[in-house]
Parts: C-alpha cells; sequence; structure tokens
C-alpha cells in the first residue's frame, strides 16, 4: 500500500472515528462539550463560523479520505483521485454545516401578539356584559394559535358562543368587541 493511500485511509478512519464519537455522544446526551459547538458567534448568527465546527471537519475529513482511497483503489490517479476527495469533503462540509444549522432557523419567541387580533372574528366563551359594565372572554385564532382574552362592550349584553368582532386592543389581554349580528 502506498503512503497516499495510507494517508486517504487514515483520513477515513479518523474522520469516521470522530462522527461516530459524536453520534454515540448524542445519543446519551453528552454532546455539550467544545465537540458539539461551533467555533465562533454562539447565537448561531455567524455563517462561516458554521463551516468551521468539528463535526463539519470530520465530516470533510472521512468522506474525503473515503473517496480519494476508493478512487485510488479503483485505479485512479494520485491527483484525480485528491481531487475527486477534496470535492466530496467540501460537499460534506457544507451539508453538514447547513443541516446543523437548520434547527436554530427554527426558533420562536411564542409570545402571541394581540394587536393582530384587531378586525378578526373571535366567539364568546363567558357572556360579556352590556355597556362596558364588567368582562367576559372570548376565544380567537391568533397567529396559529386559539387564544383566550378578556373582551368588553359599548353595547347590549352578549351571550356565551355568540360570534363577535374585535374592535380595538384595550389593554394587552382585553378587547372592545361588537356583536356580528
Amino acid at each position: 500500500m502506498s503512503w497516499i493511500e495510507m494517508l486517504c485511509l487514515g483520513c477515513a478512519v479518523v474522520g469516521s472515528a470522530v462522527l461516530v464519537l459524536q453520534t454515540v455522544m448524542s445519543l446519551f446526551g453528552g454532546d455539550h462539550g467544545d465537540m458539539g459547538h461551533d467555533v465562533g458567534d454562539p447565537s448561531g448568527h455567524d455563517a462561516a463560523a458554521n463551516l468551521i465546527s468539528v463535526r463539519s471537519v470530520s465530516a470533510f475529513i472521512a468522506f474525503f479520505g473515503l473517496s480519494s482511497w476508493g478512487c485510488l483503489k479503483s485505479g485512479w490517479s494520485p491527483l484525480a483521485a485528491l481531487a475527486v476527495g477534496l470535492l466530496a469533503g467540501l460537499v460534506m462540509l457544507v451539508a453538514v454545516a447547513l443541516l446543523f444549522r437548520l434547527p436554530s432557523k427554527m426558533h420562536s419567541e411564542g409570545n402571541i401578539e394581540p394587536e393582530g387580533a384587531v378586525g378578526r372574528v373571535g366567539h364568546v366563551y363567558l357572556r360579556i356584559p352590556a355597556n362596558n359594565n364588567g368582562k367576559g372572554k372570548i376565544t380567537l385564532v391568533l397567529q396559529g394559535r386559539t387564544a383566550e382574552f378578556h373582551a368588553c362592550t359599548r353595547g347590549p349584553e352578549i351571550p356565551t358562543g355568540a360570534e363577535v368582532r374585535i374592535a380595538r386592543l384595550i389593554t394587552s389581554d382585553t378587547f372592545e368587541v361588537e356583536p356580528l349580528s
């Protein structure tokens, strides 16, 4: 076996071993150290830092070694085998970086913004007393979730089950509503 085949096989073994070790650590909750985190901005906003993580670099080394070694064993010239290995490694480096960046883009605060409810239709959950003489409750779908808010009205009493239109936001959890019918 030539020195270049040994180098490629060594890269494949080392890169694969690191990837397997990280996978096992992830399965058992031990992936909290430096091996599982990207270098750079911890908030994930540094796009270049996502490429330079232990996972992505070990994927590069593993696929560089495997593809180069496979090409050499198939009779390719060393230069062509290394070029294919470099390309395969770069593709995996970028693929792993993108895959591990996807969950960070799924972040959401989860806060409902009641201002977006004005003009929408809701349903009375607890009757709303007439002439602002108390509060009832309404439910409505807001930002893809069913939410419950306090409600009052200037007009006549609105019974449970009636549909109402949100007229305005009074406080962060109270709306003025109008009956639809």
